[in-house]
């Protein structure tokens, strides 16, 4: 099998690759993995196991028609990482985030269908469903994206739906809830506030800290996102979510206090625009069709993210000057 993962140097793609690479998911086994990455600046060479037999990397841009009619021809899947992600940036400048996740994903599906390519994953998020106060999101409930970014992933995932219907293109679509884990780039939430306490530093957090958000183990969303590429229906949309809601102020506590740190180091900074609520995904469908369940208790992934960022700064002290360090998702 020829897999090309798309945005396979930054957090979660990295992971899918190390994970197939390993030989962790028996129907990739002996899988040889190309992955395309821009490079941005999240990705990371740093998170791949460059000298790995099977591993082939290219540094390019989804948006680039040549480059991918040269990387695709001869590829058994697709599984597409590759996104702006950070909605503070979007605020600032909703650009590149249109080109990347809407054009990109465009032109990347347009080169699937050109090279007859039989099996597509798009990875999305739940922010394109909005906000809710109370219950959870199916697959089926109406997108209500509330930021630049969500919403260029909220017209990608319609992208990719229309390929499925319009081309007949083997795609199907994830919607996950808030990922944490190792080699996650320091200007999320959880990393950022690790980091900051490590170093001796304040933590911002957003407001009062009421926003709700649930939390995903990178590795249980891999587990779930390959799932969806060997057993997902084509045009299939599939919420993955980790069934853990915390407030961030309760994040903040269980952080502070895995650092060994008081709430003297909390700065409270002015709330974002259009800040969403809570999110929250049912997750019902790829229980029942995929029979995936999430297998990393949230306090113990969260206490060994802690320890891999204690155990790691070589890792991630040089990415700091990259990161945009002002806040949570």
């Amino acid at each position: 099998m020829k897999l090309l993962v798309t945005g396979g140097a930054g957090f979660i793609g990295s992971h899918f690759v190390r994970s197939v690479l390993a030989g962790r998911y028996p129907a990739s086994a002996g899988a040889r993995i190309t992955v395309l990455d821009k490079l941005t600046y999240a990705g990371n060479l740093a998170n791949l196991p460059l000298d790995h037999p099977r591993l082939t990397f290219v540094h390019g841009d989804i948006c680039d028609v040549r480059l991918l009619g040269d990387v695709l021809p001869g590829t058994d899947a697709v599984v597409h990482f590759a996104a702006e992600s950070h909605v503070d940036r979007s605020l600032m400048d909703a650009h590149e985030f249109v080109t990347t996740n809407v054009l990109g994903t465009q032109v990347l599906l347009e080169g699937c269908r050109t090279a007859r390519v039989p099996r597509i994953v798009h990875v999305s998020t739940d922010e394109v469903y909005g906000s809710l106060p109370h219950g959870s999101w199916t697959e089926d409930t109406l997108l209500e994206p509330n930021s630049p970014y969500a919403a260029s992933k909220a017209a990608s995932d319609l992208i990719a739906r229309s390929y499925w219907r319009a081309h007949g293109l083997s795609v199907s679509i994830t919607r996950c809830s808030n990922n944490y884990g190792p080699y996650q780039f320091v200007e999320k939430l959880i990393p950022l506030f690790v980091t900051n306490l490590l170093d001796g530093r304040d933590v911002p957090l957003y407001g009062d800290g009421h926003h709700v958000r649930e939390w995903l183990h990178v590795d249980d969303h891999c587990r779930a996102v390959h799932l969806v590429l060997t057993d997902g229906a084509p045009g299939g949309i599939y919420n993955i979510g980790g069934g853990t809601e915390l407030t961030n102020r309760d994040i903040t506590e269980r952080l502070l206090e895995l650092c060994g740190a008081d709430w003297d180091r909390v700065r409270h900074v002015p709330d974002r625009k259009a800040h969403d609520e809570r999110y929250s995904v049912d997750t019902t469908k790829i229980r029942e069709e995929l029979g995936f369940a999430p297998q990393i208790p949230f306090g113990q992934g969260l206490a060994e993210v802690v320890d891999w960022y204690r155990d790691n700064r070589t890792w991630w002290e040089p990415l700091r000057s990259r990161a945009q360090l002002t806040g949570s998702r």
